[in-house]
C-alpha cells in the first residue's frame, strides 16, 4: 500500500483559497446537520446546478427530520421525482425515523453511530461528521478521488476499495499532524473537507481540460507538472449494462390515463409508471394484450421511441397509445387518473418522454 503525504503549507493555502471562492450553496453555512445530510444524499449521481432546486424544494415541504420521518411515502417521492435512485430518499426517511427513537430526532457526532444509520455509508458519514461537526474525518468522494490521483500522480485503480483506503488514511494521517491547529480553528476541518470536493468541481474537473490555472495546488501536483490529467485517475471499466426492450401503453380513457404500480421491492419500486411489458410488441400484440388487461380498444397509435440508462440497465422503449371504451373492474395495482391527481403521485424520470408529450407535468 502507497503512502501518501499531504502538505501542511500547500493544504493551508488550500483552505484558504476555498473560504475566498466557495460557491454560494443553501446547505452550507447553516450549521445544520439535516442540510448536509440531506445535500450529500442527493448530489450522489447528480450536478449541483441540478440539486439546488430540488434541495430547497424538499427542505420547504420537510424542513426538519420529524417532518421527513412521518410523511406519506407518496408525497416524499413526489418531492424526490427527477433525482433518481429512489431508494436513497426512502433510506432517508427510515433513517429519519431511527434518528426520532434513538438520537432525539438529531443525527449523532461520533463517526461509528453515523455509519449504523440507514443508508449512510463511510462517505456520508465522514462527510456529516466533518462537515456539521468539525469532526477529523476522512470523506473521499468521487471529486475527491480524482483531486487527490491528480496531485500525487497516481495510476492505482480508483475503483478499487483500497485505493480510496489509501486517501482516507492520508486525510486521517494529515489531521493527526495539525490536531493543536484544528482546535484553534473549528471551521478548518469543514473548509478542507468541502474545498477537495470544490476543486473536484471548479478546477479538477472529470470530463475535458481541467482548469489547472485557477488551481491552488497546481506548483505541486504531478499531473499538471507531468501532463497526466488526461489518464489520471485510471478507472476500470464497468461490465456493459443490460439492454432491455419494453413496450409501454399508454392506455387513456376520456381525460385519463391508466397508470400502474410496481411492486415493492426491485427496480423503481412502489413508483408509478405507465403500463409496460418487457418485451417489443408489434401493433398486433399489443391490442391483444390491452384486451387481456380487460379493456376494449377502440384506436392504436404509435408514439416516439425513448431511451432511459440506468446503472445496471437500459429501457429502449416504444409506445402506443390507446383509446379505450368506459372503465369495468380494474386489476390491483392499476388506476386511472386525471392530469391533476397524476401530478401528487411520483412518476420515474425514465418516462419523462411521455410525460412531456402529453404536458403532464407543469
Amino acid at each position: 500500500m502507497k503512502n501518501y503525504e499531504l502538505s501542511l503549507t500547500e493544504m493551508n493555502r488550500l483552505v484558504k483559497w476555498y473560504n475566498k471562492n466557495k460557491r454560494d450553496l443553501p446547505w452550507r453555512n447553516t450549521g445544520d446537520a439535516y442540510d448536509v445530510w440531506l445535500s450529500e444524499i442527493m448530489l450522489q449521481q447528480t450536478r449541483v446546478e441540478a440539486v439546488i432546486p430540488y434541495f430547497l424544494r424538499f427542505k420547504d415541504a420537510l424542513p426538519t427530520i420529524p417532518s421527513l420521518a412521518t410523511v406519506e411515502e407518496d408525497t416524499l417521492l413526489r418531492l424526490w421525482e427527477g433525482l433518481g435512485y429512489y431508494n436513497r430518499v426512502r433510506n432517508l426517511q427510515k433513517c429519519a425515523q431511527v434518528l426520532i427513537q434513538r438520537y432525539n430526532s438529531q443525527l449523532p457526532q461520533d463517526y461509528e453511530s453515523l455509519l449504523s444509520l440507514p443508508g449512510i455509508g463511510p462517505y456520508t458519514a465522514g462527510a456529516i461528521g466533518a462537515i456539521a461537526y468539525g469532526k477529523p474525518y476522512a470523506a473521499v468522494d468521487g471529486n475527491v478521488l480524482r483531486v487527490l490521483a491528480r496531485y500525487f500522480g497516481s495510476k492505482e485503480d480508483i475503483r478499487k476499495p483500497q485505493v480510496r483506503k489509501q486517501f482516507e488514511i492520508c486525510i486521517q494521517d494529515y489531521y493527526q499532524k495539525i490536531q493543536k491547529g484544528i482546535e484553534k480553528d473549528k471551521n478548518y476541518i469543514p473548509s478542507f473537507t468541502q474545498v477537495l470536493m470544490e476543486l473536484g468541481a471548479l478546477c479538477c474537473i472529470p470530463n475535458g481540460m481541467p482548469n489547472c490555472k485557477d488551481c491552488p495546488l497546481k506548483k505541486t501536483c504531478i499531473s499538471y507538472q507531468k501532463n497526466l490529467y488526461d489518464s489520471i485517475p485510471y478507472r476500470s471499466s464497468l461490465k456493459d449494462r443490460k439492454i432491455i426492450h419494453r413496450t409501454l401503453f399508454l392506455i387513456r380513457c376520456g381525460n385519463k390515463l391508466l397508470i400502474h404500480k410496481r411492486p415493492n421491492k426491485g427496480l423503481l419500486a412502489n413508483l408509478y409508471e405507465f403500463v409496460g411489458v418487457d418485451s417489443s410488441f408489434t401493433k398486433k400484440e399489443s391490442l391483444l394484450y390491452i384486451q387481456d388487461l380487460g379493456f376494449e380498444p377502440l384506436h392504436i397509435s404509435l408514439l416516439p421511441n425513448s431511451k432511459h440508462i440506468f446503472s445496471h440497465v437500459e429501457w429502449h422503449m416504444k409506445a402506443y397509445e390507446v383509446e379505450v371504451s368506459e372503465i369495468y373492474s380494474l386489476k390491483k395495482d392499476y388506476r386511472f387518473v386525471t392530469k391533476k391527481e397524476l401530478q401528487s403521485l411520483a412518476i420515474p424520470s425514465a418516462f419523462k418522454t411521455y410525460l412531456d408529450y402529453y404536458n403532464l407535468r407543469d
